[in-house]
Protein backbone atom coordinates (compact mmCIF):
# COMPACT_ATOMS: atom_id res chain seq x y z
CA UNK A 1 0.00 0.00 0.00
CA UNK A 2 1.50 3.28 -0.90
CA UNK A 3 0.34 6.44 -0.56
CA UNK A 4 -0.47 7.25 -4.48
CA UNK A 5 -2.79 4.15 -4.21
CA UNK A 6 -4.30 5.99 -1.30
CA UNK A 7 -4.47 9.89 -2.85
CA UNK A 8 -5.84 7.69 -6.19
CA UNK A 9 -8.78 5.85 -4.15
CA UNK A 10 -10.15 9.03 -2.13
CA UNK A 11 -9.44 11.21 -5.59
CA UNK A 12 -12.57 8.51 -7.41
CA UNK A 13 -14.48 9.02 -4.20
CA UNK A 14 -14.52 12.46 -4.58
CA UNK A 15 -15.02 12.67 -8.03
CA UNK A 16 -17.37 9.79 -7.65
CA UNK A 17 -15.82 8.56 -11.25
CA UNK A 18 -13.10 6.96 -12.41
CA UNK A 19 -12.79 8.95 -15.62
CA UNK A 20 -13.20 12.43 -13.57
CA UNK A 21 -10.85 11.05 -11.19
CA UNK A 22 -8.17 10.28 -14.06
CA UNK A 23 -8.43 13.73 -15.69
CA UNK A 24 -8.27 15.88 -12.15
CA UNK A 25 -5.02 13.26 -11.59
CA UNK A 26 -3.45 13.79 -15.61
CA UNK A 27 -3.04 9.82 -15.58
CA UNK A 28 -4.79 7.78 -18.22
CA UNK A 29 -8.49 5.67 -17.08
CA UNK A 30 -6.89 2.45 -17.39
CA UNK A 31 -3.50 2.97 -15.23
CA UNK A 32 -6.12 4.82 -12.99
CA UNK A 33 -7.96 1.87 -12.78
CA UNK A 34 -4.97 -1.23 -12.44
CA UNK A 35 -3.84 0.68 -9.59
CA UNK A 36 -6.91 0.72 -7.67
CA UNK A 37 -7.02 -2.78 -8.35
CA UNK A 38 -4.08 -3.67 -7.30
CA UNK A 39 -4.84 -1.97 -3.95
CA UNK A 40 -8.21 -4.07 -3.61
CA UNK A 41 -6.43 -6.90 -3.80
CA UNK A 42 -3.97 -6.03 -1.27
CA UNK A 43 -6.77 -5.01 0.97
CA UNK A 44 -8.88 -8.40 0.46
CA UNK A 45 -11.41 -6.54 -0.86
CA UNK A 46 -13.42 -3.94 -3.45
CA UNK A 47 -13.32 -0.29 -2.31
CA UNK A 48 -15.76 0.54 -5.45
CA UNK A 49 -18.09 -1.35 -7.47
CA UNK A 50 -17.88 0.01 -10.94
CA UNK A 51 -21.12 0.70 -12.58
CA UNK A 52 -22.39 1.98 -16.22
CA UNK A 53 -23.33 5.25 -13.92
CA UNK A 54 -20.21 5.77 -12.42
CA UNK A 55 -18.80 4.03 -9.28
CA UNK A 56 -20.45 2.72 -5.67
CA UNK A 57 -18.24 2.96 -2.76
CA UNK A 58 -19.03 -0.07 -0.70
CA UNK A 59 -19.89 -0.45 2.92
CA UNK A 60 -15.68 -1.77 3.43
CA UNK A 61 -14.57 1.28 1.12
CA UNK A 62 -16.26 3.85 3.44
CA UNK A 63 -14.63 2.59 6.43
CA UNK A 64 -11.11 2.05 4.20
CA UNK A 65 -11.14 5.56 2.96
CA UNK A 66 -12.12 7.17 6.18
CA UNK A 67 -8.73 5.89 7.45
CA UNK A 68 -7.21 6.87 4.10
CA UNK A 69 -8.02 10.52 4.53
CA UNK A 70 -6.66 10.06 7.99
CA UNK A 71 -3.61 9.61 6.86
CA UNK A 72 -3.18 11.91 3.94
CA UNK A 73 -4.25 14.93 6.76
CA UNK A 74 -1.22 13.56 8.51
CA UNK A 75 0.66 13.55 5.38
CA UNK A 76 0.16 17.00 4.57
CA UNK A 77 0.77 18.35 7.75
CA UNK A 78 4.20 16.82 7.69
CA UNK A 79 4.76 18.22 4.27
CA UNK A 80 3.48 21.57 5.07
CA UNK A 81 5.98 21.20 8.92
CA UNK A 82 9.34 19.75 7.25
CA UNK A 83 9.24 20.28 3.27
CA UNK A 84 7.93 23.77 3.37
CA UNK A 85 11.35 26.52 2.63
CA UNK A 86 9.74 29.22 4.76
CA UNK A 87 9.12 27.05 7.72
CA UNK A 88 10.07 29.29 11.23
CA UNK A 89 12.27 27.49 13.67
CA UNK A 90 11.35 26.72 16.58
CA UNK A 91 12.75 27.21 20.58
CA UNK A 92 10.92 26.57 23.67
CA UNK A 93 11.83 25.87 27.07
CA UNK A 94 9.87 24.10 30.13
CA UNK A 95 10.44 25.79 33.41
CA UNK A 96 8.96 25.64 36.84
CA UNK A 97 6.48 28.68 38.27
CA UNK A 98 9.31 31.10 38.11
CA UNK A 99 8.52 34.87 37.30
CA UNK A 100 12.00 35.42 36.28
CA UNK A 101 12.09 32.53 33.96
CA UNK A 102 8.82 34.29 31.90
CA UNK A 103 11.00 37.78 31.97
CA UNK A 104 13.87 35.88 31.01
CA UNK A 105 11.60 34.73 27.85
CA UNK A 106 9.96 37.94 26.96
CA UNK A 107 13.57 39.67 26.90
CA UNK A 108 15.24 36.84 25.20
CA UNK A 109 11.81 37.07 22.39
CA UNK A 110 12.49 41.04 22.35
CA UNK A 111 16.23 40.62 21.30
CA UNK A 112 15.58 37.84 18.60
CA UNK A 113 12.49 39.23 16.96
CA UNK A 114 9.46 36.79 15.95
CA UNK A 115 9.76 36.75 12.40
CA UNK A 116 12.09 33.98 11.94
CA UNK A 117 11.52 31.90 14.98
CA UNK A 118 8.10 30.44 16.55
CA UNK A 119 8.68 30.41 20.31
CA UNK A 120 6.86 28.04 23.43
CA UNK A 121 7.27 28.18 27.28
CA UNK A 122 5.85 25.88 29.43
CA UNK A 123 5.18 26.51 33.27
CA UNK A 124 4.47 23.11 34.48
CA UNK A 125 5.32 20.16 37.06
CA UNK A 126 8.69 19.26 37.72
CA UNK A 127 8.06 15.77 35.95
CA UNK A 128 6.66 16.95 32.97
CA UNK A 129 9.61 19.41 32.86
CA UNK A 130 11.92 16.26 32.52
CA UNK A 131 9.83 14.73 29.91
CA UNK A 132 9.34 17.56 27.91
CA UNK A 133 13.46 17.84 27.60
CA UNK A 134 13.95 14.44 27.58
CA UNK A 135 11.10 13.98 24.69
CA UNK A 136 13.04 17.23 22.66
CA UNK A 137 9.50 19.32 23.65
CA UNK A 138 11.59 21.75 25.02
CA UNK A 139 15.56 22.30 24.22
CA UNK A 140 15.98 23.11 28.39
CA UNK A 141 14.27 22.75 31.40
CA UNK A 142 14.88 25.70 34.73
CA UNK A 143 14.37 24.14 38.03
CA UNK A 144 15.78 23.92 41.00
CA UNK A 145 17.63 21.43 43.54
CA UNK A 146 18.98 21.78 47.40
CA UNK A 147 20.46 18.86 49.65
CA UNK A 148 16.94 17.20 50.14
CA UNK A 149 15.64 16.62 46.38
CA UNK A 150 18.90 16.20 44.94
CA UNK A 151 19.33 12.82 44.98
CA UNK A 152 16.24 11.57 43.65
CA UNK A 153 15.92 14.38 40.41
CA UNK A 154 19.92 13.59 39.91
CA UNK A 155 18.33 10.14 39.34
CA UNK A 156 15.77 10.97 37.30
CA UNK A 157 18.09 13.19 34.99
CA UNK A 158 20.47 10.37 34.84
CA UNK A 159 17.80 7.74 34.14
CA UNK A 160 16.42 9.37 30.87
CA UNK A 161 20.17 10.74 29.73
CA UNK A 162 20.06 14.34 30.98
CA UNK A 163 21.99 16.54 33.01
CA UNK A 164 21.69 19.19 35.31
CA UNK A 165 23.55 22.81 34.83
CA UNK A 166 23.60 25.18 38.02
CA UNK A 167 23.01 28.75 37.51
CA UNK A 168 23.19 30.43 40.50
CA UNK A 169 22.34 29.66 44.34
CA UNK A 170 19.15 31.22 46.29
CA UNK A 171 18.47 31.79 49.53
CA UNK A 172 14.71 30.97 51.24
CA UNK A 173 12.41 33.86 50.31
CA UNK A 174 8.59 33.99 51.85
CA UNK A 175 6.68 35.56 48.83
CA UNK A 176 3.37 37.10 50.22
CA UNK A 177 1.48 40.42 49.74
CA UNK A 178 2.75 43.57 50.98
CA UNK A 179 -0.58 44.09 52.53
CA UNK A 180 0.24 40.74 54.76
CA UNK A 181 0.82 41.29 58.32
CA UNK A 182 4.09 40.02 58.24
CA UNK A 183 4.93 41.92 55.01
CA UNK A 184 7.11 44.18 56.55
CA UNK A 185 9.14 42.09 58.56
CA UNK A 186 13.39 42.06 58.16
CA UNK A 187 13.24 38.34 58.22
CA UNK A 188 9.73 35.42 59.11
CA UNK A 189 9.99 32.49 60.39
CA UNK A 190 8.28 29.05 60.01
CA UNK A 191 6.89 29.60 63.62
CA UNK A 192 5.17 32.76 62.35
CA UNK A 193 3.95 31.70 59.51
CA UNK A 194 2.07 28.94 61.33
CA UNK A 195 -1.39 30.70 61.19
CA UNK A 196 -1.17 31.97 57.41
CA UNK A 197 -1.59 29.27 54.40
CA UNK A 198 1.15 27.88 52.59
CA UNK A 199 0.56 27.55 48.79
CA UNK A 200 2.28 24.46 46.70
CA UNK A 201 2.23 23.77 43.49
CA UNK A 202 0.24 20.86 42.50
CA UNK A 203 2.32 18.17 41.21
CA UNK A 204 -0.22 16.07 39.62
CA UNK A 205 0.34 11.96 39.49
CA UNK A 206 4.20 12.47 40.65
CA UNK A 207 3.53 14.14 43.62
CA UNK A 208 6.58 13.06 45.73
CA UNK A 209 7.80 15.30 48.42
CA UNK A 210 11.30 15.55 46.16
CA UNK A 211 9.70 16.79 42.68
CA UNK A 212 8.32 20.06 44.86
CA UNK A 213 8.86 23.59 43.78
CA UNK A 214 8.64 24.48 47.24
CA UNK A 215 11.93 23.67 49.90
CA UNK A 216 10.47 22.29 53.26
CA UNK A 217 8.09 20.06 51.58
CA UNK A 218 8.07 17.54 54.27
CA UNK A 219 7.51 20.49 56.93
CA UNK A 220 4.13 19.90 58.47
CA UNK A 221 2.30 22.87 57.85
CA UNK A 222 -0.99 23.95 59.56
CA UNK A 223 -2.90 25.02 56.53
CA UNK A 224 -1.92 24.43 52.77
CA UNK A 225 -3.64 24.99 50.02
CA UNK A 226 -2.64 23.32 46.18
CA UNK A 227 -3.01 25.32 43.01
CA UNK A 228 -1.51 24.74 39.36
CA UNK A 229 -0.88 28.22 38.32
CA UNK A 230 0.92 31.30 39.60
CA UNK A 231 -1.90 33.58 38.84
CA UNK A 232 -4.10 31.55 41.41
CA UNK A 233 -1.20 31.71 44.02
CA UNK A 234 -1.21 35.63 43.67
CA UNK A 235 -4.87 35.63 44.12
CA UNK A 236 -4.76 33.93 47.33
CA UNK A 237 -2.45 35.55 48.60
CA UNK A 238 -4.23 38.73 48.81
CA UNK A 239 -7.76 37.03 49.05
CA UNK A 240 -6.31 34.84 52.23
CA UNK A 241 -3.19 35.88 53.31
CA UNK A 242 -1.22 32.99 52.11
CA UNK A 243 2.38 32.95 51.40
CA UNK A 244 4.35 30.68 49.55
CA UNK A 245 8.83 29.73 49.59
CA UNK A 246 10.31 30.89 46.84
CA UNK A 247 13.90 32.00 45.56
CA UNK A 248 13.05 35.57 46.14
CA UNK A 249 13.18 36.48 42.55
CA UNK A 250 10.44 38.16 41.70
CA UNK A 251 9.43 40.32 38.82
CA UNK A 252 6.98 43.40 39.93
CA UNK A 253 6.98 44.42 36.03
CA UNK A 254 5.38 41.24 35.17
CA UNK A 255 3.23 40.56 38.31
CA UNK A 256 2.91 43.71 39.88
CA UNK A 257 3.99 45.64 42.61
CA UNK A 258 1.20 44.58 45.59
CA UNK A 259 3.83 42.08 46.44
CA UNK A 260 6.93 41.19 48.47
CA UNK A 261 9.84 38.52 49.14
CA UNK A 262 10.97 38.30 52.86
CA UNK A 263 13.92 36.43 54.06
CA UNK A 264 13.02 32.90 55.46
CA UNK A 265 15.02 32.68 58.80
CA UNK A 266 15.20 28.48 58.39
CA UNK A 267 17.09 29.57 55.35
CA UNK A 268 17.16 26.33 52.47
CA UNK A 269 19.79 26.81 49.53
CA UNK A 270 17.95 26.78 46.23
CA UNK A 271 20.43 25.98 43.38
CA UNK A 272 18.88 26.93 40.24
CA UNK A 273 20.04 25.71 37.30
CA UNK A 274 18.77 24.08 33.67
CA UNK A 275 18.68 20.15 32.48
CA UNK A 276 19.21 19.59 29.04
CA UNK A 277 20.26 16.31 27.30
CA UNK A 278 23.73 15.04 27.87
CA UNK A 279 26.21 16.06 25.68
CA UNK A 280 24.53 18.27 23.76
CA UNK A 281 25.32 21.84 22.66
CA UNK A 282 22.72 24.58 23.40
CA UNK A 283 21.60 26.59 20.88
CA UNK A 284 22.15 30.38 20.18
CA UNK A 285 18.63 31.06 21.49
CA UNK A 286 19.06 28.88 24.72
CA UNK A 287 22.30 30.50 25.90
CA UNK A 288 20.49 34.10 25.00
CA UNK A 289 17.91 32.48 27.26
CA UNK A 290 19.95 31.70 29.80
CA UNK A 291 22.08 34.82 29.69
CA UNK A 292 18.95 36.40 30.75
CA UNK A 293 18.09 34.09 33.24
CA UNK A 294 21.44 34.82 35.18
CA UNK A 295 20.52 38.91 34.55
CA UNK A 296 17.48 38.28 36.69
CA UNK A 297 19.43 36.85 39.99
CA UNK A 298 22.15 40.24 39.02
CA UNK A 299 19.26 42.33 39.17
CA UNK A 300 18.56 41.48 42.53
CA UNK A 301 21.55 41.82 44.15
Amino acid sequence: MTLLQLKYAITIANCNSMNKAAQELFISQPSLSGTIKELENEIGFEIFIRTNRGIVITPEGEEFLGYARQVMEQYNLLEDRYFNKNIKKKFSVSTQHYTFAVKAFVEMVKQVGMEEYEFAIYETKTYDIIEAVKNFKSEIGILYINDFNEKIIMKLLNDNSLEFVQLFQCDTFVYLSSDHPLADNDVISMEELEEYPCLSFDQGNNNSFFLAEEVFSTYDYKKIIKASDRATFLNLMIGLNAYTLCSGIICEELNGPGYKAVPLKENDIMRIGYIKRKGSTTSRLANLYLDEVKKCKVNLL
